[in-house]
């Protein structure tokens, strides 16, 4: 029989994502891939240190089991395969049962996410992640140096995600954008019954919404909705997940508030938003990452 992921949560990451190579990335930035190479070699017994996502991936494969392998986790790295060996080797080490990579070094790993039929890509390089939203998948450029992961809820996926171009379209946010506060309010309230169309992430939240229902009694995912509507906007929100029949354990509508200590008392082990001013907030509590879509993140001037 064909070897398949067909059916499981994938999930593609960078090596800087999920281990911290922040010292080692310096001289890849610096355009010296052989002095890279060479660090990485001489490092290869010893394990690199846990990143930015590194919590989330440990706790979707707690997921797997005797009976069924519900995630795959594969590297999807601008790294050489030299360096390659050290990502595998510092996977081994903490338990990640990771078999799968590929390692470009230096070109665009993101067209191999279509064969992969990749749920989520995680990188701390935004033009792979921008080519990766353009081509359907949900994807964010993770911030390396966010806060770790709480180690409160071990046998707890928390995830949380922004509302408008994260979850929904960027619709609404267009009219906040144009018309500001007042109109928007109208907008949403006149058109409450009305779902919003999805955005990038709602593959996400339907895989995950399939991974709970079929997963272990070890382990449990809970989504927040983390959004700076307040009512009467919020009703579409939330009238919106009921028609795509998913439900979120938690909804915070926050009116504008700062985001990042809410999120550091929902303690997720990542939270996605589309505009940066809330990610590096976030990022001071909770990891995080930003999710290069909608007008947002449109340059001025862009129709």
């Amino acid at each position: 029989m064909a070897v398949t992921l067909d059916g499981k949560l994938v999930v593609a990451i960078s090596s800087r994502a999920l281990f911290d190579f922040e010292e080692e990335n310096h001289l890849f930035e610096q355009g010296d891939d052989k002095a890279y190479m060479r660090l990485q070699l001489d490092r290869l017994d010893t394990p690199a240190a846990p990143g930015v996502a590194f919590s989330l991936v440990h706790k979707l494969l707690a997921f797997n089991d005797a009976h069924a392998q519900r995630v795959e986790v594969v590297i999807l790295s601008r790294n050489d395969p030299v360096s390659g060996m050290r990502v595998f080797r510092s996977a081994q080490h903490y338990g990640l049962p990771i078999q799968r990579g590929s390692f470009t070094r230096g070109q665009p790993p993101w067209r191999y996410l279509r064969p992969l039929r990749a749920n989520l890509f995680l990188s701390a390089h935004l033009a792979d992640v921008r080519a990766a939203l353009d081509a359907g998948v949900p994807a964010a450029q993770v911030y390396p140096t966010s806060v770790r992961a709480s180690d409160a809820h071990p046998h707890e996926v928390r995830i949380a995600f922004d509302g408008d171009a994260v979850l929904f379209s960027d619709e609404a946010e267009r009219v906040y954008q144009a018309q500001g506060l007042s109109a928007f309010q109208s907008h949403e309230a006149s058109k409450a019954s009305t779902p919003l169309e999805g955005g990038p992430f709602k593959p996400l939240l339907e895989a995950l919404h399939r991974l709970q229902s079929e997963g272990t009694p070890m382990m449990r995912v809970r989504t927040a909705l983390v959004t700076a509507r307040s009512a009467p906007a919020h009703e579409r929100a939330i009238r919106t997940l009921m028609n795509w029949n998913i439900e979120v354990d938690e909804a915070m509508f926050l009116g504008g508030l700062p985001k990042g200590e809410f999120l550091r008392e929902f303690e997720p082990d990542f939270f996605f938003d589309d505009q940066t001013g809330h990610i590096e907030s976030a990022a001071q509590h909770v990891p995080a990452g930003h999710v290069a879509s909608g007008i947002a993140n449109q340059p001025k001037g862009h129709p």
